[in-house]
Parts: structure tokens; C-alpha cells; sequence
């Protein structure tokens, strides 16, 4: 393929990355435990922990994972919002040799079920905060390990024990739960500080991550990421910021806003393995949504990168006490997830100086595929460029490659292109192409110039403050529920969140109503899943065969 876009790309960006730079993610971050071994590396709620630290906390970790008898490549499940922990256990199943698979904190029983049970996960790390959730469907999986930790455990002495009781006792946050087997996370480091760390040869083959998204169906599936897969993306996403990371002043060590849920690919590869590639601080923030609380969280530092979704670029802007920060260190704000709106992408700039730069990625691609220039001045609307490595095509309805400015289906091949989905091969060869193209189901153009818009998507996916929402799942939960005759779901526009799930129904039980309907989805959905909107109809629209038409109720008039 004639790599044209190449012309246009920054000053100083290779057109290729060395994929054997790194054997593994592994090779990763042990080679920046080493070279930063000093510097800090997450701070959160004031906590900072270094390098060095994170270094000896994850080998203990990842003695104690082994010494459970698992074989290589076990999965092994981690359940909590962005703590010290996090980075803490993602390092330590790697370096034991394990495959990690990230869970939604949020996830109802029924979704956490599912996905335990298709990674055929055999561990689990939890924060106590969600124990009563997989209490209710343990025995239902394969779990035989579980480690359960608490919002102080790595917060040291007395503010770790104040923070517990706050947590369990002032705000009741924690359901009781009982997990006879579970042993606390704390003890895990101890038991694991008495045995020895196993070496384990570990291949750019090897699975590194299985992260869930519904793929082309609302089926939860797991994207099979290789350590290749992982570490191509650092590097291509390294090579593609250097224009921003030279830009005066000098910064040696970045801070890097970890706001993004770290079980998100987004915040997984730009924030947590980006950052230890550049031997970076990420601020960890467990709760996005307190903008208050996370402002004031900014404003003890000087930030210097900003991955984040339109929604949450927005919810900063209308906080008054953001502009009042001190931006001279920022370099870097990618907009990714879904799209940023010209009027917050114009706003931030304003308030920062720093333009958001948008770019293009999902979970089957480690994510990033497009992005940006990050010289650029001036926010256009398209997702970019390919990224270094990567060849993006534009497929007709018959994979055949269209010509320049015609739409069609974005297919991209690279090295941080997945394996396929886990177990699901029927759903692998209907995303894979013979040649190595994944087609991603949005529909797109490719300029002269390389420059993508993304113009529709193929799926009916909504997309919801940047994650994946598949009608398929939501209409089966609904479904389900006694009251319902038939149902089907569609996103809508929505100011906040870019899109909303908005529900039609056709009533079984004349009486049922919406909140009846809204408690029943909030029981089995969580909490971005769950319909906005419902809306009861006599009758919806289908095709001659009796298919309901989702694209019909789409067309109608949008509820803003």
C-alpha cells in the first residue's frame, strides 16, 4: 500500500516503529522500574508511590499469584476503580506470567458473571467496595482466588485506617459481603514477600490482556491483546506525541492525568504504560464524575498531559475553578473515546492554551489506530492520521478499497491490531480479513491529504461518554422482564454524554410503567448501559420478515 499520508505527517514522527524493542510488557516496566527507580509514579489522594515501590509491591504480588499453583497464561481478573492497587496488580499478573483481564467495577451480577466465566479467569483482585457482587455468582465460575482489598491499603498507617473508616463506616460503602475463601490484600503482599518470584519466558505471542467490548454484536467478547499488540501501541503512541513532548518548557518528569478508568483501553495503554515509558507520575482519580473534587486534585500540580473524553473536557469548562489553574506545563490533551465537539474543543483552548487533539482507536487495536498531529493549532473535526506502523483502508460493503473521498468501512492493520476475539473464531472471521484488515464498523472517509472523518457508524452501537453500549444486550435484559411484549433501543444525541440510550416498548402489562422498568434495568445494567429515556408504543416498526427496525426510530425526531 502507498503510504501517502506519510507526507503529511510532523516534522521529526517516523513512519515505522521498532516492534522488537520490547520483548514484552514485562520488558516494559521492569526496564522503567530500574531507569526511575526514584522518581514517583502514581500518586493518589495524596499518596505517592515511586518506581521502586511499585516495583517491590507488584514482585510480591506476583510471588504470591504464583505460588497458587496457576499455569502460564491464566487469566486472572482485577474489579476496582483507579487506586494505587491498580497499577500495582496489573504489573504483578504480567510479571507472574498471567493474562489480565479488567472488569467494570460497576458491573451488575449478571454482567460480571459473564465475563468471568467466558476469560475463564481462575483469580481475582476486587476492591471489598464490589465483594457482595461477585459473593452472588461465585459459585457459578471458575474463580478460585481472590484477593480483596480496601480504598486505604496502600495509603500507609493511619490515613490508610481513617480512609477505611471513613469509607465503611461514615459513607457506608461498603455492602457486606461474605467470601469465606478471600484473603486480604495486604496479606497477599506479606505472604508474597517470603517467596521468590519465578522467572517466566514470556513472547510478543503471549496474551497480555483480554479486554471486553461487544465487538460488531452485543455479545460481550474479549479482544485478545498480545504483550506485541500492547507494546506497539506504547511506542506508536510515543513516537506520534513527540512534537508536543518537545515543545518548551522542558519537562523531565510528566504529570499525566489519570482520569480515564484504568480498566478502559483508553487509560490503560496512553495513561498507565504510556506514563511508565516515560517515566511519568500519573494522578490516579478513582471518581471522575466529583469535577469539584478532581479540580482541586489538579490544582496541587502541574499537569502536563490530559487524555480524556468530550464529556469529561466539559464537565471541567463549567467548573469555575478550572480556568484559575496553572497550565504552563501542559502539552498534551487527546480526545479520544468518542467525538469532542468543535464548541468544547474551542472553549478548552481558551481556558488552557492547549489544543485538544483528537484521535481514533478501540479495543481491538490496543486502541489507538489515528490521531492528530500534536503540533497542530487548530481543532478540524477528523480523527487524523494513521499512526506510525499502521495502514487504514476504506472497504465497500464487499471489502474492496474505495477510492479517495468516498465513504466506507474503516479497516485497519497493524501491529496493535488484536489476535481476535477469545474463544469466538465465528466472530473473529466476521471482523478479520484475509489479509490482516479489522474492520472497525465505522464508516469513514480518507482525504488526499490521509486526514479520516468518521461520517456513521455500520452497528448500531451507542456510544455513551466514550464506551461501547450494543442494543442487543440491553434489549435482552428488557426483554426479560415480564411486563414487556417487545422493546428495542437506540442512541439519541444527549448535550452531556454525546449519546443516550433511549428505550421503546411495547407493553405485555398495561400498568407497567417506566420507573418500574427504569428499577428493573438499573438491577441488571450498569449504570451507562441504562436507558435515559423510555418511551411506550402499541406497536413498533419491522420489516416484511417481522425484523424490528432500529434505523426507523432512529430517523424520528432525536430527543435532545
Amino acid at each position: 500500500m502507498d503510504k501517502f499520508w506519510l507526507r503529511s505527517y510532523p516534522h521529526g514522527v517516523p513512519a515505522e516503529i521498532d516492534c522488537t524493542q520490547y520483548s514484552s510488557v514485562v520488558h516494559l516496566l521492569e526496564e522503567s522500574f530500574h531507569k526511575y527507580a526514584q522518581r514517583q509514579a502514581y500518586v493518589c489522594m495524596d499518596k505517592y508511590l515511586t518506581y521502586a515501590e511499585v516495583d517491590a509491591l507488584s514482585k510480591k504480588l506476583a510471588a504470591w499469584l504464583q505460588n497458587k499453583g496457576m499455569e502460564k497464561g491464566a487469566r486472572v481478573a482485577v474489579m476496582m476503580p483507579n487506586l494505587l492497587q491498580y497499577p500495582v496488580a496489573i504489573a504483578a499478573i504480567l510479571r507472574a506470567g498471567y493474562t489480565a483481564v479488567n472488569i467494570n467495577p460497576l458491573y451488575t451480577p449478571r454482567e460480571l458473571e459473564h465475563q468471568l466465566n467466558d476469560s475463564g479467569a481462575e483469580a481475582i483482585i476486587i476492591l471489598e467496595n464490589f465483594a457482595t457482587t461477585l459473593q452472588q455468582v461465585l459459585g457459578k465460575t471458575r474463580v478460585k482466588h481472590i484477593v480483596v482489598s480496601s480504598m486505604g491499603d496502600l495509603m500507609g498507617g493511619i490515613k490508610g485506617m481513617a480512609l477505611n473508616f471513613a469509607v465503611r463506616h461514615i459513607k457506608k460503602m461498603v455492602p457486606e459481603f461474605s467470601l469465606p475463601s478471600a484473603i486480604s490484600f495486604k496479606q497477599a503482599l506479606d505472604q508474597g514477600a517470603d517467596l521468590p518470584l519465578q522467572p517466566v519466558s514470556i513472547s510478543h505471542d503471549d496474551i497480555a490482556f483480554l479486554q471486553y467490548t461487544g465487538g460488531t454484536t452485543g455479545v460481550s467478547k474479549g479482544a485478545v491483546l498480545t504483550h506485541r499488540n500492547v507494546t506497539a501501541n506504547v511506542l506508536q503512541n510515543e513516537a506520534w506525541a513527540q512534537p508536543a513532548l518537545n515543545k518548551a518548557p522542558k519537562v523531565e518528569s510528566m504529570s499525566i492525568v489519570c482520569a480515564l478508568p484504568l480498566y478502559h483501553i483508553f487509560a490503560l495503554t496512553s495513561c498507565y504504560l504510556m506514563g511508565m515509558r516515560l517515566g511519568g507520575m500519573n494522578i490516579l482519580v478513582p471518581n471522575p464524575r466529583d469535577i469539584p473534587g478532581l479540580v482541586k486534585t489538579l490544582s496541587r500540580h502541574k499537569i502536563s498531559m490530559l487524555p480524556a473524553v468530550n464529556t469529561l473536557y466539559n464537565g471541567l469548562l463549567n467548573n469555575a475553578d478550572f480556568a484559575k489553574l496553572d497550565f504552563s506545563l501542559l502539552k498534551a490533551c487527546n480526545g479520544g473515546g468518542t467525538a469532542v465537539q468543535a464548541k468544547v474543543a474551542e472553549r478548552w483552548k481558551a481556558v488552557t492554551g492547549c489544543p485538544i487533539i483528537e484521535g481514533y482507536g478501540m479495543s481491538e487495536t490496543s486502541p489507538v489506530v489515528s490521531c492528530n498531529p500534536t503540533d497542530s493549532s487548530d481543532f478540524n473535526g477528523s480523527i487524523g492520521l494513521p499512526l506510525p506502523s499502521t495502514e487504514i483502508a476504506i472497504l465497500d460493503d464487499h471489502g474492496q478499497p474505495l477510492p479517495l473521498g468516498e465513504s466506507g468501512e474503516i479497516a485497519i492493520r497493524g501491529p496493535q491490531t488484536m489476535q481476535g476475539y477469545w474463544n469466538r473464531p465465528d466472530e473473529t472471521a466476521k471482523v478479520m480479513t484475509a489479509d490482516g484488515y479489522f474492520k472497525s464498523g465505522d464508516i469513514g472517509i480518507m482525504e488526499a491529504s490521509g486526514f479520516i472523518r468518521v461520517v456513521d457508524r455500520k452497528k448500531d452501537m451507542i456510544l455513551v461518554s466514550g464506551f461501547n453500549v450494543y442494543p442487543n444486550e440491553i434489549e435482552g435484559v428488557v426483554a426479560s422482564h415480564p411486563g414487556v411484549l417487545e422493546c428495542a433501543c437506540v442512541g439519541v444525541p444527549d448535550s452531556n454524554s454525546g449519546e443516550a440510550v433511549k428505550l421503546y416498548v411495547v407493553r405485555k402489562d398495561a400498568q407497567l410503567t417506566d420507573a418500574q422498568l427504569m428499577s428493573f434495568c438499573k438491577e441488571q445494567l450498569t449504570s451507562y448501559k441504562k436507558p435515559k429515556y423510555i418511551e411506550f408504543r402499541t406497536e413498533l416498526p419491522k420489516s416484511n420478515v417481522g425484523k424490528i427496525l432500529r434505523r426507523e426510530l432512529r430517523d424520528e425526531k432525536k430527543v435532545a
